[in-house]
């Protein structure tokens, strides 16, 4: 019989920071104790000392890490990713895909549901796939590669939608051609659906929400706002995927806060005008996370696009524009509660208990709370990982 795991130190509750001990019996936070409490006996005792204990990071969108990226298709390339970010503290995660042909996604796919299943024991667990492409405006593609991206026809979608419980969410540009059936779709299947690699109007995006749409990915990022549509239609003024985002109430969304994609401005009006419970911290991080700088692909081998790592930042090839990230959900905590002087204690919350909720999982991951899961990290006193449980055993994601 497994013994009890007992933590004490400086707890990070989704609405403070308190001093105390959690109680860990068979995968699950059975106790939350004051400070002082006894062990029970015969339980393993882990104090932070200084540092802090933390509920485990989720991360709702993430392409790989480590030299693996997900949509690599092989088992190599998931290990290489869910131990490179579970050393970041995400305990979960969902498998981001890109924009590809049909195959790769579907061996995608159906690695995201072996994975789901039978967990690598040393790495971040996959709560499921974030189908992610190739269902954008081709415009508005970024840094993905061009060719695959395609409007959604029946014929193909239920083949994903196949998979429908191996996946978190799905990703959708409204305006495109066949994207209400592809949404609705998606209801009747139990996925939620998402907003990005959008030029979509306010109009089209009142039209999503009403598909059932409630998420929109990267804001800022790859969508259309009211400078944009202005370029096709001078007057009256349209407002796009970024105005409609931050006024209903009903989408939630996301930012990459690596430094290098939002400034603290940015950062600041997207957590005034959505608030902590519905903007979640994301990496978009690329295989190039815990690589040296240097040319990588985001998306598959065979017809990825070119990634250049420089400086902490991941860049199209010419250095000119921003590619995803190459940084850990850790990084992301740090630089946003550092940017926005936002205190700890929400800052984490934004990349777990938020994450969580959007996932629809809160009620049993993202917070330190009796009856959830233990998925705990142990940080220092400058936010670094020390030691990472996921259902309250230690993994070792550097082996």
């Amino acid at each position: 019989m497994t013994p009890d795991l007992f933590l004490r130190g400086r707890i990070v509750f989704p609405d403070r920071i308190e001093r105390g001990a959690l109680v860990v019996r068979d995968g699950w936070i059975v106790d939350v104790r004051e400070e002082g409490a006894t062990a029970p006996a015969g339980a393993v005792v882990v104090d932070a000392g200084d540092g802090l204990i933390a509920p485990g990071f989720i991360d709702l969108h993430v392409h790989g890490g480590a030299g693996g990226d997900f949509m690599d298709g092989t088992v190599d390339a998931f290990q290489k990713a869910l131990r490179c970010h579970a050393r970041h503290g995400t305990t979960r995660l969902a498998a981001t895909t890109t924009v590809a042909r049909h195959e790769p996604i579907i061996e995608t796919l159906k690695l995201t549901r072996r994975f789901r299943l039978s967990p690598e024991p040393n790495g971040s667990r996959v709560l499921g796939a974030h189908f992610y492409g190739p269902y954008f405006r081709y415009e508005a593609r970024g840094a993905h590669p061009g060719g695959p991206v395609r409007p959604p026809v029946e014929a193909e979608f239920a083949q994903y939608l196949d998979f429908a419980d191996d996946l978190v969410t799905a990703t959708i540009a409204p305006e495109i051609e066949g994207a209400k059936e592809f949404a609705l779709a998606c209801r009747a299947k139990g996925v939620r659906t998402n907003v990005g690699h959008s030029w979509a109007t306010f109009d089209q995006m009142t039209e999503a929400v009403e598909w059932g749409v409630r998420h929109v990915d990267h804001l800022f990022c790859a969508m259309s706002d009211k400078a944009r549509l202005r370029q096709s239609q001078s007057y009256p003024m349209r407002g796009g995927v970024l105005e409609a985002t931050l006024y209903y109430d009903e989408l939630t969304t996301e930012v990459i806060a690596d430094g290098m994609h939002l400034d603290a401005g940015l950062l600041l009006l997207a957590w005034k005008l959505k608030g902590p419970d519905r903007l979640a911290l994301v990496t978009d991080s690329s295989r190039a996370l815990d690589m040296p700088d240097g040319v990588y692909l985001i998306g598959p081998l065979d017809g990825g696009e070119p990634l250049l790592k420089r400086g902490g930042a991941g860049l199209t090839p010419d250095g000119a524009g921003l590619a995803s990230s190459v940084m850990g959900m850790d990084h992301m905590v740090r630089t946003f509660a550092n940017l926005t002087g936002r205190p700890l204690w929400e800052t984490i919350r934004m990349a777990s208990l938020t994450p969580a909720r959007i996932a629809g999982r809160d009620h049993d991951l993202g917070s330190l709370e009796q009856g959830k899961r233990a998925d705990v990290l142990v940080l220092n006193r400058d936010l670094a990982v020390q030691r990472v449980f996921i259902d309250g055993i230690e993994i070792q994601p550097s082996e």
